[in-house]
């Protein structure tokens, strides 16, 4: 009665842990509920932003019309343009027609697997990677992640390129095209920024093979001191992608105000290219995924208020540092193994293979299933076997909670 796509589609649901469990604690409310470590949310935020928009956004007609009867989304696109060339010091200024707008980043990662690559064609990512992209490329798309044999160590170095000129020619031969490879930085989930010296030989690794680069770069402002003297500060690839390393128009970046706004819910993102064809072929999609006006109204608002975007972040890096701090303390305590250098994101990469099930026997579940099911009958959900990593065991913990969530959590 499916399609093929449609009949494929409706087996993920089938997969084994393939979605997270909700949050469901709360201290007064429901003190037993589950507490989730999974969901990437800036959740000691969200009140405050939920607060601006209640105290500061005015609607108007333009709001709630369809957005081609009105300038609002040239208002904002002006307004990402400067947010992002204070942000992300790009070489040169984003010119406002080069910002795409749409209902999220999940939303313009399909619209790219879409426009850029042929159904079945892969894009390159390293190990540990965020696992959504599975979805977010291949749902509509049906473009394949390649996963470059990567620790989380080695994702970072500049010999990663050697790792993913292995992986681009095991795909070729294999007979699978690679459009792309995409770049998440600052990194999910291992919570680290990209070395200039790495991201420039990515750069040149792009442009030998005329593969496009999508920066994700959606965790930009999320950098917090963290107390460590070796963690790397963000770099944008903006600021380094000039046409001596690589062709422009193979250079795209995503935002949003998922991450750095704490408001997943309003589904606003941005794509940045100078790529004027894919702009073309990308607005000819948005009837499909374009943001409300209603979005559209927040998201200037807020994107012009200059005093709030720099108290609003600087309490926002202030909120990270602290619960980055209150969970490391404790994995230290409990000698629970985790990547170091971190100072962005919400996560904290974690090595729980030494509590792994040891006698698996002819069983072909994961034993990361068994140990994240532990968790579960303890009222906590870490989310098994989800970015992919090289070696069993690693988990990633979201610590961006209100303190009194971390804390419990943590205990359970």
């Amino acid at each position: 009665m499916l399609s093929s796509r449609g009949s494929n589609n409706a087996q993920l649901h089938k997969i084994p842990w393939r979605y997270a469990l909700p949050h469901e604690y709360d201290k007064e409310t429901n003190p037993t509920g589950m507490i989730s470590f999974a969901l990437a949310e800036h959740a000691p935020m969200r009140a405050e932003i939920a607060n601006y928009i209640n105290t500061k956004v005015e609607f108007n007609v333009a709001s709630v019309a369809y957005g081609s009867g009105n300038d609002a989304i040239v208002r904002l696109r002006r307004a990402v343009a400067t947010h992002l060339d204070n942000l992300l010091e790009p070489i040169a200024p984003i010119d406002p027609e080069e910002v795409v707008v749409a209902s999220g980043v999940t939303a313009i990662g399909s619209m790219l697997g879409f426009t850029l690559a042929e159904p079945g064609d892969g894009i390159l990512i390293s190990r540990p990677a965020y696992g959504r992209f599975e979805l977010d490329y291949g749902v509509e798309a049906g473009v394949q992640m390649v996963y470059a044999n990567t620790t989380a160590e080695e994702a970072f170095a500049p010999s990663v390129v050697e790792k993913y000129e292995l992986a681009l020619r095991d795909a070729q031969s294999n007979g699978m095209q690679i459009r792309a490879l995409l770049l998440v930085n600052p990194h999910n989930p291992v919570g680290r920024c990209y070395p200039v010296e790495t991201l420039t030989g990515i750069l040149k690794f792009c442009n030998k093979h005329q593969l496009h680069l999508i920066s994700d770069e959606v965790y930009a402002s999320c950098i917090f001191d963290s107390g460590d003297p070796s963690a790397v500060p963000f770099t944008s690839i903006l600021s380094l992608s000039t046409p001596e390393l690589i062709n422009p128009d193979l250079v795209h970046l995503l935002y949003g105000f998922s991450k750095d706004f704490a408001s997943g819910g309003l589904h606003l993102g941005f794509l940045v290219t100078q790529n004027k064809p894919l702009r073309q072929s990308c607005n000819a999609i948005l009837r499909l995924h374009s943001a409300s006006t209603a979005a559209i109204t927040i998201g200037t608002t807020i994107l012009e208020d200059q005093d709030f975007l720099r108290n609003f972040t600087a309490k926002s890096q202030q909120s990270l540092a602290s619960t980055y701090r209150i969970a490391t303390s404790t994995l230290d305590r409990e000698c629970v193994r985790y990547i170091k250098g971190g100072n962005a994101g919400f996560f904290i990469y974690i090595d729980l293979s030494p509590y792994l099930p040891r006698d698996s026997g002819n069983s072909t579940t994961p034993p990361e299933f068994t140990l994240a099911q532990k968790f579960v009958n303890a009222g906590v959900f870490l989310h098994p076997c989800e970015e992919h990593g090289k070696v069993p065991g690693w988990f990633r913990l979201v610590f961006a909670q209100e303190e009194d969530v971390l804390r419990e959590g943590l205990r359970r």
